[in-house]
């Protein structure tokens, strides 16, 4: 009976250490994992010119918030490994733990922060709109987005505006700015509306085409974050904390300079007006 006693109180004990060791490993933050690892994995698509893409001289990943990312890591003390997926599945990577966050000049805004941490902005911006050169593609204010084509991916903060006005969204398989800018340039689309910057470097990307930047829209001021788990508070407070020190080192400033020609790490000066419909 004392063998039967003995046994059981062991047996006990061994589940209880092993519970216990299940635990500690679950309560190990996710920046103690990507420590361990070493590295970081990051989504980004690799097709905004300026942003995340491979420029034509080179075979290697680049733009404002791909050097960022790799700056950060260079602080943090890992490597940043980028995983280039379609826009619209990078949420749903974040959530998975496909990867360890998103890098892709998202915006921060209520709803995301809902299902989503973001770091501390990298940049800021606004929203406005590339039309045909020629009577800008009959847009002179928002109403006349009314039954105009509008390209962008289905879920972004773009996307939503042009449907609030009545446009219809024509989305697209994480193609390159150039497919979009030449459909408007020939008629397929009327419009693309996204961020300030984006659309600047796209024209300057490929001035073939007969299209401008609307001169009189300029609205939603936005600011971009590092998209991050909703669970995964500690590698949000050291990529913050390496933000910090990009930004004090005037690192943030260099790297938007080259890539934009303008510091996009501060808020633009010129006056934005709010959007005009809850954005996503």
């Amino acid at each position: 009976m004392k063998r039967v006693v003995i046994y059981g109180a062991l047996l006990c004990l061994v589940f209880l250490l092993s519970a216990c060791s299940e635990n500690t490993q679950r309560s190990e933050s996710k920046w103690e994992q990507v420590k361990e690892n070493g590295e970081l994995i990051v989504g980004t698509s690799g097709t905004l010119v300026g942003v995340s893409y491979t420029p034509k001289d080179s075979d290697q990943l680049s733009g404002y918030d791909v050097e960022v990312m790799r700056a950060l890591g260079e602080k943090m003390g890992v490597d940043i490994v980028f995983k280039e997926i379609g826009v619209d599945e990078m949420f749903a990577a974040v959530k998975s733990g496909k990867v360890d966050a998103a890098m892709n000049d998202f915006q921060i805004n209520d709803e995301r922060e809902e299902s989503y941490l973001f770091s501390n902005p990298y940049k800021y911006s606004y929203t406005t709109m590339i039309v045909r050169e020629d009577n800008y593609s009959g847009i002179k204010e928002l109403e006349d987005l009314e039954k105009k084509k509008a390209g962008g991916e289905a879920t972004t903060t773009f996307s939503e505006i042009a449907r609030a006005f009545g446009a219809t969204v024509i989305t697209y398989d994480n193609v390159s700015n150039e497919v979009y800018l030449k459909d408007v340039h020939r008629g397929i689309l009327d419009v693309i509306i996204n961020d300030y910057y984006l659309s600047k470097l796209g024209l300057q990307a490929y001035p073939e085409y007969d299209l401008v930047l609307h001169p009189d829209i300029k609205l939603n001021p936005t600011e971009h974050g590092v998209l991050l788990n909703k669970e995964n508070p500690s590698l949000k407070e050291e990529i913050d904390k390496a933000m910090l020190a990009l930004r004090q080192e005037g690192e943030l400033t260099r790297l938007a300079k080259r890539f934009f020609g303008e510091d996009a790490s501060i808020k633009p000066k010129a006056p934005i007006q709010p959007s005009p419909v809850a954005t996503q």
